[in-house]
């Protein structure tokens, strides 16, 4: 805990001393995205330093799924304190590719890929009916209640609807300031082995 609460510390000193900077994609142009990538991303807000806290050898903080919408390539991911306009509750939301890369929420970035396209393409459209339905971020970290999101378990539970399980995944026990769950990290997926990096920036 002492660990978690001086990583925060150190984040909201660096904030102040921080000048703002425009905003900037920092999702390459020429990336390949595919429906059913997982993708993810590098935080520097307080939520995202204390996962990164706690994770033991992982370097992502939020994670989401590459879905088609009409042609255009979209990220449907859980997220907390992003709000779409005054009032907007924590849910999961569908963004552009720049908003969810945008310099502003993200420091660094990865594309996986599961093998299986046509299940990949399941898992987007599963991901696309949580956005749909408007799923409520999951504030307890409980993936046993699929009722509300958190975004590692929209990704498992995507999965899982299309037929194809995320396997060998596994929870951390974590004890963040405001809640103490055993949780799947965006780390777990990496270490799955049932994803292949497509790029990492």
């Amino acid at each position: 805990m002492r660990h978690v609460l001086l990583i925060i510390l150190s984040a909201l000193l660096a904030s102040c001393a921080d000048t703002p900077q425009p905003a900037r994609c920092i999702l390459p142009a020429d990336c390949p995205l595919r429906a059913g990538d997982v993708v993810f991303r590098r935080g520097s807000g307080l939520t995202s330093q204390a996962v990164i806290a706690a994770e033991r050898d992982g370097v992502y903080s939020h994670a989401g799924l590459v879905v088609d919408s009409a042609g255009v390539m979209m990220i449907v991911h859980a997220v907390p304190g992003e709000p779409d306009f005054e009032g907007d509750v924590d849910r999961v939301k569908m963004d552009r590719l720049d908003r969810f890369y945008s310099s502003v929420y993200a420091q660094a970035g990865a594309v996986y890929r599961h093998s299986d396209s046509l299940a990949a393409q399941r898992a987007a459209q599963a991901a696309v009916e949580l956005y749909r339905r408007g799923v409520l971020f999951d504030d307890d970290y409980n993936d046993l209640d699929t009722t509300r999101m958190y975004c590692t378990e929209l990704v498992t539970h995507a999965y899982a609807r299309a037929g194809v399980p995320l396997n060998n995944i596994a929870h951390e026990k974590v004890n963040f300031l405001w809640v103490s769950a055993a949780v799947v990290l965006p780390s777990a997926l990496i270490n799955s082995g049932e994803l292949s990096l497509v790029r990492q920036f």
